[in-house]
């Protein structure tokens, strides 16, 4: 199990509780008069000689053994109002904690907490921080524990995966306190504008540039710069990753791959992809080659580059039978839909010998502390292919960096937050690299909005294969699918209790103690149903934890998120102007 048994009591009986409010109100009582005669006596100077027992003083009163001074009474209605008053804060104070108090918060008592999550806790983290070299941050913040809030971090050589379901403040919570925590270049992913105008003015700085590749105008950003995705083709390993991409990232959830014409197509995109590459072309090239099947241009680019079985593989798909020519080439053909995109080849391709943008460089990026945000939309013709891309090219140039670097690690940690990594990143070879990652300071935060999402990408066995390799595993509610809630319950593991039967009969009351009774800590039900606000994480080599979530609102960094949300607001963007007659929205005339 996930969390070693702990141990209670029954709740006390009514009999109990009377009995110890009794007990208290008679402590109270004579406690109050005593201290009360104590005063008055000494403001009046009467020099009564007065017992140090309490309760002798106390019954003296009424036997007249002991003198009641004048002075007491004003001593007693002070002491009177002040009890009162705090009673009134204890009372208030009580109602105030329970008004915040969740459902399920009961359970931490029986979750990690104090030492088990010592190396999670500021001191821990920010000492974990310094054997890393990493200075001014603790580490990727977590969440406060429910039970003694005590705020928690990841540290920076962990990895993090988040399952939370739609609306319960994962990008308020999780996404956004990882990108502002993080002292080094950032990466994020994403299908909202709202992470984005959130974090973009806070993370700006003039070592730390903001890159924003908005191709399908997720957040009307306008391609002021471009990057080029054949300059991450170098070989033909490169290119067949690369084709990979695009043919995860154009299938849907639900699509049907054919043995043949799947793997057929992917190479021949491959192949194509590195002819492009070898020839200095824009990627946009290859869409055209596939649109001319008997077009055997990339083949002799290939054999002169010296690629020969390359071109071989090329040329045979090119000299085959016009049915499987045409099968071959339509598969490869809808797996780079996306370059039909004028709007995404905007950012992808330079514009003329004239266009002065800045081009993208991953390896500069990584140097730097600069933010790159990449964002898609789901669906038809997404963009997610080259967000993909551009994502791996980012991670791949961060780990050769690290390996060139003082105990093969990135001097500053990289963060990346795939948000809506299932939709918008599918990166398949992702849970064979996870855990790498992690040592060479390349902390990765993977968000999904179920486990039925990462199963979609990954199958079955790789999205177990990411969830072990994670080091911080965050579930935050919203979830409804009760195999993995099962699981999940099962991790956080049983409590042991002590249940205390009364039987009563004409022979009198019997007591009875059952010392090993056993609990879920959190049912399936409990975790189908996890409050706003409440989050359960699994870190290595830790029990389980109950957290409260902290939302970005609740940070250092609140005022200035506010005004970078503001700043960039859409309502506050002056309207497009309207096209004139003869041109297109978005499309120069000239």
């Amino acid at each position: 199990m996930g969390a070693p048994d702990s141990s209670r009591r029954s709740a006390p009986d009514a009999e109990t509780t009377l009995l110890w409010v009794l007990i208290g109100a008679v402590v109270l009582c004579v406690g109050a008069v005593t201290v009360a005669v104590h005063l008055g006596s000494a403001l009046a100077g009467d020099g009564q000689k007065l017992p140090a027992n309490p309760f002798e003083l106390f019954f003296g009163l009424f036997t007249h053994k002991v003198g009641w001074p004048p002075a007491a009474t004003w001593v007693l209605m002070v002491l009177g109002v002040v009890i009162v008053m705090l009673g009134a804060a204890v009372v208030g104070i009580v109602v105030r904690r329970r008004a915040k108090r969740s459902r399920v918060d009961a359970a931490a008592r029986h979750m990690a907490r104090g030492r088990d999550l010592r190396a999670l806790g500021l001191r821990g983290a920010a000492a974990t921080a310094e054997r890393l070299g990493v200075k001014g941050s603790p580490g990727v913040p977590v969440g406060r524990t429910v039970l003694g809030r005590q705020m928690v971090y990841g540290s920076w050589e962990d990895m993090h995966l988040d399952v939370w379901g739609p609306r319960t403040g994962k990008t308020t919570s999780r996404a956004i306190p990882a990108i502002l925590a993080a002292p080094g270049a950032v990466l994020v992913t994403s299908n909202k504008r709202d992470i984005v105008d959130g974090t973009r003015d806070v993370r700006a700085t003039a070592d730390g540039p903001v890159w924003v590749f908005d191709p399908q105008s997720v957040a009307l950003e306008e391609p002021s710069w471009w990057w080029n995705p054949l300059s991450y083709v170098t070989d033909e390993v490169r290119a067949a990753r690369l084709a990979d991409h695009f043919a995860s990232g154009s299938r849907g959830p639900d699509a049907r791959t054919d043995a043949y014409f799947d793997p057929a197509g992917q190479d021949l995109l491959a192949g194509l992809l590195l002819a492009a590459a070898l020839d200095h072309r824009p990627i946009t090239q290859v869409h055209t080659w596939l649109t001319r099947p008997a077009d055997d241009e990339a083949v002799d680019i290939l054999r002169t580059h010296g690629y020969a079985q390359t071109a071989d593989a090329v040329g045979g798909v090119v000299n085959a039978p016009e049915k499987q020519r045409g099968g071959v080439y339509g598969t490869a053909l809808q797996m780079a839909s996306c370059l039909t995109n004028r709007q995404v080849a905007h950012w992808v391709t330079t514009q003329g010998p004239d266009d002065s943008r800045r081009q993208f460089d991953p390896a500069a990026f990584v140097r730097s502390k600069g933010t790159l945000y990449s964002l898609s939309k789901e669906g038809k013709g997404t963009a997610g292919p080259l967000v993909t891309a551009l994502t791996v090219a980012v991670v791949e140039a961060a780990e050769e960096l690290a390996v060139h670097s003082p105990g093969g690690r990135l001097p500053t940690p990289m963060v990346g937050v795939l948000d809506e990594a299932a939709n918008v990143c599918r990166w398949r070879e992702l849970p064979n690299l996870y855990s790498h990652y992690g040592s060479r300071g390349i902390v990765l935060m993977t968000i999904l909005q179920s486990w039925s999402q990462g199963v979609e990408v990954w199958g079955r066995d790789g999205m177990r294969k990411l969830w072990s390799a994670a080091n911080i595993k965050v579930y935050g509610g919203g979830v409804a699918e009760a195999e993995f809630l099962n699981e999940l319950a099962q991790l956080v593991g049983e409590y042991r209790y002590t249940n205390t039967t009364r039987n009563s009969s004409r022979q009198g009351t019997t007591t009875s103690h059952d010392h090993d009774r056993k609990e879920r800590t959190l049912d399936v039900s409990d975790l189908a149903a996890l409050p706003r606000g409440r989050a359960i994480m699994f870190a290595s080599g830790t029990p389980a934890a109950l957290l409260e979530t902290v939302p970005w609102m609740n940070g250092p960094h609140a005022q200035a998120v506010r005004a970078s949300i503001a700043a960039h607001d859409p309502a506050n963007r002056p309207a497009p102007a309207p096209a004139r007659a003869g041109t297109s929205a978005g499309v120069s005339d000239g």
